[in-house]
């Protein structure tokens, strides 16, 4: 046997091996190509965590119309009102008549808007001081002076309040609206935590030794640790208003929404 026959018979063994070898790194290769793309589909296709409710209670037009009937609800030529699509973003708008057990009630509810309501019953300020201190979130709308137009005339209760009449669980949660029914009937823009909030013969909130809150924008605007829950309240519903038509009301209250349900 020639000195060249045992190298040629160790090439012949070890080519097998080569082949082997390539044939496993392509299937890992491809494995590893398909379990990427496994992944990347399951993250775009996988379904959404559900967003949590959101309860409103008011007696503005910002869920039905204020079509006088039933005929301007059913013949819907009228675009829905923008701070409902607002509400939506954050969950599924629930309307609350009462905040007292009922079939639509606070019972479920983490996330509460209340905006320029009727009067509280006595039940419904407990009702309700006891939903924020068990860890509710409460974004208030309480203007002293509703400006805008009602198709609905004075005295008919589907007219939206005409000013906020939430004394006892304000004094509750050791706070006070108050009115300046002399300042001028126009638009004011002001700031609260840095962003713009338009706002029509305002009121201000003043705190009775409440080491728990805290005012923002002059009395504009409080923010109150109750409990085991927050309360936000603003002296004033005027960014509640249907004409937007530059989009500052939206942004304004996506804001207060934002701030309100921080971390909820």
């Amino acid at each position: 046997m020639s000195p060249r026959a045992p190298r040629l018979l160790q090439l012949r063994h070890r080519l097998p091996g080569r082949s082997i070898n390539k044939t496993a790194f392509r299937l890992a290769v491809l494995g590893l190509a398909l379990a990427l793309g496994l992944i990347g589909w399951f993250s775009l296709h996988r379904p959404q965590a559900p967003t949590k409710p959101i309860g409103l209670f008011t007696s503005l037009p910002l869920v039905w119309s204020e079509e006088p009937g039933i005929g301007g609800e059913l013949r819907g030529d009228q675009a829905p009102h923008w701070a409902k699509t607002a509400l939506a973003r954050q969950g599924a708008v629930v309307p609350l008549d009462t905040l007292t057990p009922a079939p639509r009630s606070l019972s479920g509810l983490s996330r509460l808007v209340i905006a320029q309501p009727r009067a509280l019953s006595p039940t419904e300020n407990v009702a309700l001081d006891a939903w924020v201190r068990g860890g509710g979130q409460l974004l208030l709308l309480a203007d002293p002076a509703w400006t805008e137009e009602s198709s609905y005339p004075i005295g008919d209760p589907r007219r939206p309040q005409a000013a906020a009449m939430l004394s006892p669980i304000l004094a509750r949660w050791g706070l006070q609206l108050q009115f300046d029914a002399a300042q001028p009937l126009e638009q004011h823009d002001r700031k609260v935590m840095g962003f713009t909030i338009p706002t029509v013969l305002a009121g201000t909130f003043v705190t009775r030794g409440q080491a728990n809150c805290r005012l923002w924008g002059e009395g504009l605007a409080v923010t109150c640790a109750i409990g085991k829950g927050r309360v936000f309240a603003l002296a004033d519903a005027a960014v509640l208003e249907r004409e937007d038509p530059d989009g500052r009301r939206a942004r304004a209250f996506e804001n207060l929404l934002d701030s309100a349900f921080v971390g909820n």
